[in-house]
């Protein structure tokens, strides 16, 4: 296999300009069923990147995914091994194989960085979003995750949230689980910053600037940006109409490589 190449390690989108498809694929893990039957339901306009999903939007991986899904996202690094091989990015399930084929787009690859996602969330029960950090697999082991933020549409009562956040690690084996989602006194449907300090050997998590945990442990090699609102359609309650489509909308996203960055490296 080539191993992908690495990718930008800065960014600093807000969308002024529409969206920068040589930095995000608008598909979620296209390779396990292809871009089109896997694209997210995008705009954009001047408050940012609309991420929704209307009462249309297809099941992701219907026949593969356990549990009924709908996803729109968009990623900052894409890739997979040829047609019918198992190398691909997150493999949810044993067996995949890899069912189109995607050639490697790097737009933002980042190893140890300030990373800042600006955005608010409409959520009903059967909802959430998350924004997340992944390895970019072109090891199989370079799979782990930092999840910046992960709120649940279940958990928005009383003016508070589950408020997720972590380390997981999946098939990296340097890595020990480590996530939990804390009552926190937040409205998603306002502005918030979600953030990371990612360095060597630990990682900060910020919420509005400031650190509300800390890891004592990171992954150490390049990681991809993942936004997006998720949608299961089994958890809905029946007879209640939804009042309003999932939506996650994204003001500016910030990734700043560390000072000290390619001294962690060495």
């Amino acid at each position: 296999m080539t191993e992908p190449a690495p990718g930008p390690t800065a960014l600093d989108d807000r969308f002024a300009d529409g969206l920068d498809v040589s930095v995000w694929t608008t598909s979620y893990l296209p390779a396990w069923s292809s871009r089109a039957a896997s694209a997210a339901t995008w705009s954009v306009d001047r408050e940012g990147l609309h991420l929704s999903i209307p009462a249309d939007q297809p099941l992701w991986c219907p026949d593969l995914h356990e549990g009924a899904l709908r996803v729109s996202a968009v990623q900052s690094g894409n890739w997979s091994g040829p047609l019918g091989s198992s190398q691909g990015q997150q493999p949810f399930r044993e067996g995949l194989v890899v069912r189109e084929e995607q050639p490697a787009q790097w737009g933002c690859a980042p190893c140890y960085a300030r990373v800042e996602v600006e955005c608010r969330a409409v959520l009903d029960d059967s909802s959430m979003f998350s924004v997340w950090m992944v390895g970019l697999e072109d090891q199989p082991d370079r799979s782990g995750e930092i999840c910046v933020v992960e709120v649940f549409g279940d958990t928005v009562r009383d003016g508070g949230v589950a408020l997720g956040s972590g380390l997981h690690r999946f098939r990296e084996a340097r890595l020990s689980e480590e996530f939990s989602a804390e009552r926190t006194a937040l409205d998603v449907a306002e502005r918030h910053r979600y953030g990371v300090e990612w360095r060597l050997g630990g990682v900060d998590f910020l919420l509005d600037g400031r650190r509300h945990r800390t890891t004592a442990q990171a992954p150490t090699y390049p990681m991809q940006l993942i936004l997006g609102v998720l949608d299961f359609p089994d958890r809905a309650r029946r007879g209640q109409p939804r009042t309003a489509a999932p939506e996650l909308v994204v003001s500016h996203v910030l990734v700043e490589p560390l000072p000290d960055e390619e001294d962690q490296r060495r």
